[in-house]
């Protein structure tokens, strides 16, 4: 089993308020869940109304499907017109990482 996780720090365009700030990432997040079946949260930034942090999750078999699936999440959230991607953390777990035990 492998788990990967992705950290997306992300500028808004045009957003005035926290409001506006979630009217503009909720749909992405669904979209996100939805296209991708992954796991996915506004992360941080809560209280800046032109910043967020998109935290995506995903488990499968094999380590190689999991990069692929983080991989399309961040090009698709990426390439959304109303945001600018300003970093992209990722980390990955597999069964030979000291963090497993049994």
């Amino acid at each position: 089993m492998f788990v990967g996780a992705l950290e997306l720090d992300i500028l808004l365009g045009d957003v005035h308020s926290l409001k506006q700030k979630r009217s503009v990432v909720r749909p992405v997040l669904a979209e996100v869940r939805k296209r991708f079946a992954v796991s996915v949260a506004e992360a941080g930034h809560a209280d800046l109304h032109r910043r967020t942090l998109i935290g995506v999750a995903v488990v499968a078999e094999g380590g190689e499907h999991v990069r692929d699936v983080l991989d399309s999440c961040e090009r698709y959230v990426a390439s959304r017109p109303e945001f600018e991607l300003l970093s992209a953390r990722r980390r990955l777990l597999g069964p030979d990482d000291e963090a497993y035990s049994g």
